[in-house]
């Protein structure tokens, strides 16, 4: 019988009345306009719109890679928008995970190194770098390319290699940015089935996405339209709205 996907916990990101603006070319941009919602915790949400729909804003504010022009924005139930830039990178190490659509790996470390390497700004010495790196490979399925590099692996290796990257702090929530957007589509199950199995260990996953297939692995979808929050769906077992 197949496990039973935790139930989402308190409210873990909150944003009320979230604003992002800024000026290109003299022009005024408004990538986010009075965006208001709440991520509980263990929960599996994607984030669907077009180009320029606001949702990688969106990403970057949650992920606190960005700051709102308007609004708060509370993580853990702090206020995380008025933070300082070291106090925000601070809690990115420590409670949050990042996977990207290029992978982002070091061309010429191998894959144990690339996974270590949130442990190096750490000051975590080698023997447990290479240790806890090991086992973030382990549960990725890639133990056996520890000493390869990023070149010698499929695309799909080197995305398991950055999501053992992002895990390898134990987050308590992963935000994926388009992360199958270069990966064919058998190899694109495999990874949404690493991600289900986050969610399935308690880990709050946040998804970017413009495919639909991909948003369907989810257990909510937001979408977004011209900077504005349009829809908020949950879905039933199988992809379906309800």
């Amino acid at each position: 019988m197949a496990a039973q996907a935790p139930e989402p916990g308190p409210a873990q990101l909150r944003l009320q009345h979230v604003s992002r603006h800024f000026t290109v070319g003299g022009q005024l941009v408004r990538a986010l306009e009075d965006v208001s919602l709440t991520i509980e915790a263990g929960a599996f949400v994607a984030i669907m719109g077009s180009s320029g729909s606001g949702k990688s804003t969106l990403m970057n504010i949650l992920g606190l890679l960005d700051r709102p022009t308007a609004g708060s924005y509370q993580l853990l139930g702090q206020d995380v928008a008025q933070q300082s830039d070291d106090q925000r990178a601070h809690t990115r190490g420590r409670l949050l995970g990042f996977i990207f659509q290029n992978f982002h790996l070091l061309p010429r470390t191998s894959a144990l190194d690339n996974v270590a390497l949130p442990l190096v700004y750490q000051g975590v010495g080698r023997a447990e770098r290479h240790k806890r790196a090991q086992e973030a490979l382990e549960r990725v399925g890639l133990a056996h390319r520890a000493q390869h590099v990023p070149s010698a692996l499929s695309g799909g290796q080197q995305q398991r290699v950055a999501i053992a990257r992002a895990l390898i702090n134990s987050p308590q929530v992963v935000f994926a940015d388009e992360p199958t957007g270069n990966l064919d589509s058998a190899t694109t199950h495999e990874i949404m089935g690493l991600f289900a199995a986050l969610h399935q260990a308690g880990t709050t996953v946040v998804l970017v996405t413009h495919e639909p297939e991909v948003a369907q692995c989810a257990k909510r979808l937001l979408t977004f339209r011209d900077g504005r929050l349009v829809a908020d769906t949950q879905m039933a077992p199988g992809g379906a709205a309800r």
